[in-house]
């Protein structure tokens, strides 16, 4: 929500103090934004609109002495309303490109990679996120006989993905038998997740198999393990030692509860999905005390989703609140259109042009 007090002129002070404080890292005072063109006011009426926005909470003075630095709520503003549109360079975006150029086809390899893109593009720490909804199905079955007690089961999945699992039973099997399963699978048990995978429709398949039915039990087992290995959450981080730069991070015992978090995948799962159940095709920001985890208070979160066969897929950093927020939004709104046009038909995301 708009806030009427911010005067065009406050709103010029406000955005040149956050961009000075993102690029030097020190407090900004009267005298440097006085060089400004684009404010065209007096040092003494710059401080005096300083002090309007500390008062109206959009900045802090960290010294008596000192000059200003954003506030969350300041952070918030310039994120919200003020920040510039970064323009990626033509060999940024050729990068971008090339190193998505080769189509992976486990999610596993997905979320490394698109995490080592994320953290090598913004040079903050890079996280890709996959969430477990329980919507991944079996689009086809095929089958090979191994021996009288083996055989393998190939399952074509809803994901794009091809698993195979090794069924070893303590009965003989015929290569006929294989064959009946097989076919009813495909005619029973595709396009059902796993919840679909009732008593009722596994008593049915018994039923059709007479004497043979003991093969449907260890089939329709491997069948959920398969979807609940693919349809389990998921993280991976890349570019921890990145924050090591950033003089936000010096304080060790505040470093300490925040590698705390990235290193523990359900930890880190946690506030991600906690913040993440807002639908939203544009991107997601979270600030400061904005976070899930106190452990989180002086770090940003940015992240957008992006949907691979059905299965969310949520690429973005963690950094510190004096983040170059235009280049990391421009940046994770390019990989998230370069991931969708790779992996789907028909990309649902638009190319980036704006800032959300």
């Amino acid at each position: 929500m708009e806030d009427k007090r911010l005067t065009p002129r406050k709103q010029k002070i406000l955005r040149a103090i956050v961009d000075a404080h993102i690029h030097h890292g020190e407090p900004v005072g009267s005298k440097y934004l006085a060089t400004d063109v684009q404010i065209s006011a007096s040092p003494a009426t710059i401080r005096n609109e300083m002090a309007d926005l500390e008062a109206m909470g959009y900045l802090v003075q960290p010294h008596t002495s000192a000059g200003r630095v954003p506030s969350e709520l300041g952070y918030r503003f310039y994120v919200d309303s003020l920040v510039r549109q970064y323009t990626a360079t033509r060999s940024e975006i050729d990068e971008i490109n090339e190193r998505l150029r080769y189509k992976l086809t486990e999610m596993d390899e997905i979320l490394s990679e698109v995490s080592r893109l994320a953290a090598s593009f913004t040079d903050y720490t890079g996280i890709a996120f996959k969430s477990g909804v329980g919507q991944v199905r079996v689009n086809k079955y095929d089958s090979v006989y191994l021996s009288a007690k083996e055989f393998l089961l190939v399952m074509m999945l809803s994901t794009g993905t091809v698993k195979t699992k090794t069924i070893r039973l303590s009965f003989p099997l015929s290569q006929e038998d294989l064959r009946r399963i097989t076919e009813a699978a495909n005619i029973y048990l595709t396009n059902l997740t796993s919840d679909g995978l009732s008593m009722p429709v596994i008593m049915k398949l018994e039923a059709l198999m007479g004497a043979s039915g003991a093969i449907v039990h260890p089939t329709v087992k491997a069948i959920c393990e398969t979807m609940s290995e693919v349809d389990t959450a998921d993280i991976k981080v890349e570019g921890v030692n990145k924050l090591l730069k950033y003089p936000e991070y010096s304080d060790v015992g505040e470093l300490r509860d925040l590698l705390g978090v990235l290193e523990e995948k359900d930890r880190l799962m946690d506030v991600i999905s906690t913040q993440a159940t807002e639908e939203s095709d544009g991107i997601h920001v979270y600030i400061g005390a904005e976070n899930a985890s106190d452990a989180m208070k002086n770090t940003t979160l940015i992240f957008k989703d992006v949907y691979i066969g059905g299965k969310k897929l949520s690429v973005g950093v963690i950094g510190p609140k004096r983040m170059n927020y235009s280049k990391v939004i421009d940046m994770i709104n390019r990989l998230a259109f370069g991931i969708d046009r790779m992996f789907n038909e028909e990309p649902g995301l638009p190319e980036p042009k704006d800032k959300y």
